[in-house]
């Protein structure tokens, strides 16, 4: 059974994300734009990428995968995308190139996505959340309208992380 260990995905800045770098550690992708209402969730990644992921070996792991499919939100280049990230919210975590995330050209990471957790799991908009295991599987995903420093998704990475220095 594949694992989200068996994905590549372009970088925003070049080469390529092997996300079996991450194997281990609890990873969080998000489908982002930079010009939703959503937006601002960039400030609560941030957060979370800063609390639990930056500087640990086995910590959190965030992903951002720009997508220009819900209302023509993300019309920019990389290098604009980099740029307004950094600039308006100090993103740090890792970029993805920009992908379609639905529909039948969706990237195959996203296509794992939905077969890990159903129809109901597809994006329907920015900012939807896909949570995974320290063993790469879906452990849990989140609608744009929970926020990513929330509690119902802090308390999923606790879990994760938890997970990972008590080796369940």
């Amino acid at each position: 059974m594949p694992s989200i260990y068996d994905f590549s995905i372009p970088a925003l800045e070049g080469g390529m994300i092997d996300l079996s770098a991450y194997r281990g550690r609890p990873l969080l992708i998000v489908n982002t734009a930079s010009k939703c209402g959503f937006t601002p969730q960039y400030e609560g990644l941030q957060h979370l990428w800063s609390l639990y992921g930056r500087d640990r070996d086995n910590g959190l792991a965030i992903i951002g995968i720009p997508s220009n499919q819900f209302g023509n939100q993300e019309p920019g280049s990389s290098e604009e995308i980099g740029a307004f990230c950094h600039r308006n919210y100090g993103v740090s975590f890792p970029m993805a190139a920009k992908a379609d995330v639905r529909g039948p050209e969706a990237i195959p990471l996203f296509q794992w996505l939905r077969s890990e957790g159903g129809v109901l799991s597809i994006p329907r908009w920015n900012f939807y959340k896909y949570l995974i295991t320290p063993q790469g599987h879906l452990y849990k995903w989140y609608t744009p309208l929970t926020k990513p420093e929330g509690q119902r998704v802090e308390n999923a990475v606790q879990r994760l992380l938890l997970s990972c220095t008590s080796g369940t």
